[in-house]
Order: C-alpha cells, then sequence, then structure tokens
C-alpha cells in the first residue's frame, strides 16, 4: 500500500525564495526536456530517453550556473515527468504534452530522497533549502 502526506509549509523569507528557485529551474529542465524530446524527434525519427536526458543535464547546469543551486534529483525527476507525459499521450490518448508555465497555479518540484520531516519539532529537511 503506497501512502502520501501533504503538508503546509511555513517558510522563512530566504527559505520561500529557495523555494521557488527550486520550482523554477525545475520548470526550466521540464521544458528544456520536452524541447530536447521534440527536436531529436524531428530530426532522427527516434525518441530520447530520460535516462540520456539526465546525461545532458551537467552540460545544461555548466551553461546555467544557478541550476546548480538546486538538488540534482530533483531536476532528473522532471526528465521522468516528461518521459511519464509521453507514455500518457501514447498509451492513454491525453493531450500532447505542454510546456510548463510560470502562470500555472500548480508548481511542484519533486524530492525523491535525503528529505527528513520531525514530527516532534513540526519540521521538514529539504536538500538545498536552508534550515531555520
Amino acid at each position: 500500500m503506497m501512502q502520501a502526506f501533504k503538508f503546509r509549509l511555513y517558510p522563512t523569507t530566504t527559505q520561500a525564495i529557495q523555494l521557488n528557485q527550486h520550482i523554477g529551474s525545475c520548470r526550466f529542465v521540464y521544458n528544456w526536456a520536452l524541447d530536447q524530446k521534440i527536436k531529436t524527434y524531428e530530426q532522427t525519427g527516434e525518441s530520447i530517453s530520460r535516462f540520456d536526458l539526465n546525461k545532458l543535464i551537467p552540460t545544461l547546469k555548466a551553461s546555467n550556473e544557478w541550476l546548480g543551486e538546486v538538488n540534482s534529483q530533483s531536476l532528473q525527476g522532471m526528465t521522468k515527468q516528461v518521459e511519464s507525459a509521453f507514455t500518457r499521450f501514447f498509451r492513454e490518448k491525453t493531450g500532447f504534452p505542454k510546456f510548463k508555465s510560470k502562470k500555472n497555479p500548480i508548481q511542484f518540484f519533486p524530492v525523491p530522497q535525503h528529505y527528513t520531516v520531525n514530527f516532534e519539532n513540526n519540521t521538514i529537511k529539504l536538500p538545498k533549502i536552508e534550515p531555520n
């Protein structure tokens, strides 16, 4: 059985800025990965896998230094999101994957591991987010 927990965050000003940086960086990587998949298919007729996209992330980080301030696993999680969007498109005949917009009210970034939830102190520790 899978469980999910939903938490309300009360970040400090610095933490809110860092969370917004993570969200923006992940949106940037999602849009970049979607663009790479589209261009690769147009040029070669074949799709690029998320693992190949993950191999290109260090090059992307070198040209965009601000991506280094974000957890790398969160960035890799966005390539997984692109992959699953294409899987849903081909299997379930949902719409073609769209580029993410800053104006969309639903914003997120994945945190697959290295987080800590302390129920006694009511705190959550996320990687590359400054603690209180």
